[in-house]
């Protein structure tokens, strides 16, 4: 860690911002995976179709697709401490919607709303980037998503033990609510513990919402043709439980959902447009160097965070199954077999962060973008191997993994502070479009086949990464009151 991060300094309010903060991201991550390792049991309660199950897995990352971008356009305006706060009471209610369902259509319909949680990650980027400096903030947003992110491993590791000491068929039901209560109780202590900036700081706003600022007609058409599969994957996923697909919309209701999701993708390009036609008047001068960026960092940055942490997303989602499936184990071991994939997030991804910080950040992006690539080719051989090979390479394949996340999340936030949460949530965006991509695929083809389209895109990440541009000079910031104030990055 660097010399000027005393981890575990509880007297340094940044410290104590940061603890407060992943934790608050562990809970989220508690919630959102609470019931992997629990869905085998939960198919064998309800009597579930191997189609019903996929639905749930691909259902469980949907909402936050469009959650994130919603939910990064919130915190840029209100703060990260009112909207974590909030987002934390309301996951910790919809909980409850899927612990207690009593029919597979309620299963699924708790499991949409709470992909919900899943954009609880875009707040604390932003909370973070306002309290360490750049010269730091890749190691501490690496132990932010890093240390956050472990909340899945040990969803997948402690849910079948907790179902099994409340006992009875029903067990399942109250260790998943059980991540509600404590989600509806740290939300209050979240609120008390933390603010949105150092004392005396001030908290940049953008200048409008409902959409990012560019600076310039070309980046315009860059970001509305990045926006336009975000939506894409909502389509997607509508036809993929279409009657066509895993048959969990009737006809009427798909087009229902078809017709919410393109008067969403209008409304978004509406936002787009109101935000940015200055750009298209007449005359109008040019947006000076130091206050504007370039929007092919966000693209690069989200095709990246596709590759890695949509893989991820996936991967932790079909794991469990693979392993009682491939190799015979009882359900309790293959959901701590399937945690290993997130268990090096406690490490690799603030590891990520900090070698982004110390030796370069396009550097190590494509150094773990490339691990990644060749780790997920090994796994598409894991059956030809005993159950500990198999272990040892979802391990290696991890570590690149979480890097790669780690390395994202050090660049984003130094773009363009008064719109980190909105950038954020674009990239976070594009995870979860990934998580749906991939396991949509996942449900198509055999698990080889699937590793290996993991592998490939990987590979279109790595590539795309050679046009990054490492953030370096002054971000420049305008105050409310018109002043301006030159933060230097890099």
């Amino acid at each position: 860690m660097s010399k000027r991060l005393p981890l575990f300094s509880m007297g340094l309010p940044r410290i104590k911002t940061l603890h407060y903060t992943w934790f608050a991201f562990f809970v989220t991550f508690l919630i959102w995976f609470a019931h992997v390792a629990l869905m085998p049991t939960i198919k064998d309660y309800f009597s579930l179709t191997e189609g019903q199950v996929k639905a749930i897995l691909v259902l469980n990352v949907a909402l936050t697709i469009p959650a994130r971008l919603l939910i990064g356009a919130m915190v840029d305006k209100y703060g990260p401490k009112r909207a974590y706060s909030a987002l934390l009471f309301i996951s910790g209610l919809l909980c409850f919607n899927f612990a207690f369902a009593q029919n597979f259509q309620m299963l699924a319909i708790g499991r949409f709303l709470l992909g919900f949680v899943g954009a609880g990650f875009v707040v604390g980027i932003r909370l973070i980037s306002e309290w360490f400096p750049s010269d730091e903030v890749g190691t501490a947003e690496g132990i932010y998503g890093g240390w956050g992110n472990f909340g899945a491993a040990v969803a997948s590791m402690s849910m079948p033990i907790l179902a099994l000491m409340y006992g009875g068929p029903e067990g399942w039901r109250y260790a998943i609510a059980t991540t509600g209560v404590i989600a509806i109780i740290y939300a209050f202590i979240f609120y008390r513990g933390v603010s949105d900036t150092p004392k005396g700081a001030t908290y940049f706003k953008p200048n409008k919402s409902g959409g990012l600022e560019v600076s310039s007609k070309s980046d315009f058409y860059f970001y509305a043709a990045i926006i336009l599969p975000i939506y894409l994957t909502l389509f997607l996923l509508i036809w993929r439980l279409s009657p066509g697909g895993l048959k969990l919309l009737t006809d009427s209701q798909a087009m229902i959902a078809y017709i919410v999701v393109a008067a969403l993708t209008v409304y978004q390009y509406y936002k787009i447009w109101t935000v940015n036609h200055h750009l298209f008047e007449k005359n109008r001068a040019p947006v000076p160097a130091d206050y504007g960026y370039q929007f092919k960092q966000v693209a690069i940055l989200s095709i990246a965070y596709m590759a890695c942490f949509g893989s991820e997303l996936a991967v932790v989602s079909m794991l469990p199954q693979f392993f009682i499936t491939n190799y015979g184990i009882s359900h309790t071991l293959a959901g701590l077999t399937a945690g290993c994939f997130a268990v090096m997030n406690l490490f690799a991804r603030p590891g990520g962060g900090f070698m982004s910080d110390a030796v370069g950040r396009r550097k190590v992006l494509m150094i773990a973008l490339a691990g990644q690539t060749i780790g997920f080719i090994l796994m598409s051989q894991m059956t030809k191997l005993p159950l500990v090979g198999a272990v040892l390479i979802v391990l290696a394949t991890s570590v690149f993994v979480q890097s790669a996340c780690g390395a994202v999340y050090s660049v984003v936030p130094l773009i363009q502070r008064r719109m980190t949460g909105q950038i954020a949530g674009t990239a976070g965006a594009y995870g979860n479009v990934g998580g749906v991509f991939f396991l949509t695929v996942f449900s198509m083809v055999s698990p080889t086949a699937f590793f290996i389209v993991l592998a490939v895109f990987a590979a279109f990440a790595f590539f795309s990464a050679l046009f990054l541009s490492e953030p370096k000079g002054h971000m420049v910031e305008v105050h409310l009151d018109g002043t301006v104030e030159r933060i230097k990055i890099g």
